[in-house]
């Protein structure tokens, strides 16, 4: 298997600032990835937590030699967030990934990255959005593998990205379900969704697993997991792969992937060792099979972490 780029997404989590610092330090010093995308994506209110320390994990990334990247907000509803995308596209040396609509318009010919939350479905769209600038597409994750080999067919000048592990974000309101949860409300949330690393799951009335709340998203209850995959989305075009930060040993994460993309470990080996790596996680990869996104389909007949 030829060796592929490995991007680092976004925490998604609200970290406290200094375990959010040394996270992205360790990615520095001990994971072999390419790309690191850094910043605030779903929520402005939590910007404050890692403000004093960007300008440390840039220097400490780019020193290791790792592209980076920084991210806009997902959803803009208030002036305040307005001017924070604003400022961040008028300001910043580095390139930036953008995350909704309104970013795109106000980058206008600026090169730049789309990010996994804007709704690419289909090669037109990859098209206009690469007339408009962006150099690299990070497709939405509930993509089955038809519709990302037909868009990556259509677009072969573009380079496109797939999420292959962490879970899923599905949707993200102006309201806050994480905070009402907790019997606040978004203005008063005290940031509760800090209390939850990880993200806060929920089950259905009969007491299933079904989603996980981080503050104003909805993200899925199992982890994606694409790894005997990889090769059929190599085959497609794609060449390069983003790991979604979870609280887990996210250096061990990518150096399996690095050793699955080299060839030096098989699926089955490289999926035991992700579960030993995140052991709380159920796996899944159903979105990619055309099938409900919490399934999982295996070559393998015995995986203990699959939903």
């Amino acid at each position: 298997m030829n060796m592929s780029e490995l991007t680092l997404g976004p925490v998604y989590y609200l970290w406290d600032g200094p375990k959010w610092r040394d996270f992205y330090f360790r990615m520095a010093d001990e994971a072999p990835v390419d790309r690191v995308i850094l910043g605030e994506t779903v929520c402005s209110k939590r910007q404050h937590f890692i403000e004093p320390y960007v300008a440390d994990v840039v220097e400490r990334l780019e020193r290791a030699g790792k592209s980076v990247v920084i991210s806009s907000l997902a959803l803009v509803t208030l002036e305040r967030e307005s001017r924070i995308v604003k400022d961040l596209i008028e300001t910043s040396d580095h390139p930036i990934e953008v995350n909704d609509l309104s970013a795109i318009g106000l980058i206008q010919d600026r090169r730049h990255l789309v990010g996994p939350l804007v709704n690419v479905y289909n090669g037109p769209t990859a098209r206009l959005l690469a007339r408009r600038g962006a150099d690299r597409i990070c497709l939405p994750p509930e993509l089955p593998f038809r519709s990302i080999a037909e868009i990556a067919a259509d677009v072969p000048d573009v380079a496109l990205e797939v999420l292959v592990f962490g879970r899923l974000p599905l949707a993200i309101s102006a309201r806050c379900a994480h905070a009402r949860s907790k019997g606040r409300i978004k203005d008063n949330c005290q940031f509760v969704c800090g209390d939850e690393p990880d993200g806060l799951p929920i089950k259905t009335l009969d007491r299933q697993s079904f989603l996980v709340l981080n503050g104003v998203q909805t993200m899925s209850h199992t982890c994606q997991l694409l790894l005997s995959e990889l090769k059929e989305l190599q085959e497609a075009g794609i060449n390069a792969f983003r790991l979604s930060p979870q609280d887990c040993d996210m250096t061990r994460i990518a150096s399996i992937f690095r050793a699955m993309l080299s060839g030096s470990v098989g699926a089955d080996e490289a999926t035991a060792l992700i579960g030993d790596a995140y052991p709380t996680a159920k796996f899944s990869n159903g979105f990619h099979h055309a099938r409900e996104g919490a399934a999982w389909v295996s070559r393998a007949k015995n995986n203990p972490h699959a939903a």
